[in-house]
């Protein structure tokens, strides 16, 4: 059983601030690379933020200095601390392995940003 369950979306403001949190089952948090993925709607689901088995990040430019990720890897969990929020961040966020699992995909969480 392939285990992927986001949570801790919601409705924010512009400049707020949201932290999500990802189980993830073992089948695909023993791979190396962790990640956040979003999806807007009408538009392709993009990598947002990685994290490796060291601890070494990623992040895409438009969330860089905003958006912090990290790994519990005791409880198979993949956090994601949103800072500074933009209605351009308005998505579905989702968490998978880097590259994603052949690919799949949970339900995600969504996030709104209001402006």
């Amino acid at each position: 059983q392939v285990q992927l369950v986001e949570s801790g979306g919601g409705l924010v403001q512009a400049g707020e601030s949201l932290r999500l949190s990802c189980a993830a089952g073992r089948t695909i948090f023993s791979r190396n690379i962790m990640a956040w993925y979003r999806r807007a709607p009408g538009e392709q689901r993009e990598l947002v933020a990685a994290i490796d088995n060291g601890g070494r990040t990623d992040y895409a430019d438009s969330v860089k200095g905003r958006f912090t990720i990290s790994r519990d890897n005791t409880k198979n969990m993949v956090y994601l601390q949103m800072d500074s929020l933009k209605p351009e961040d308005t998505a579905v966020y989702y968490c998978n392995s880097k590259p994603p699992y052949r690919p799949y995909w949970g339900q995600g969480t969504q996030v709104t940003v209001s402006s």
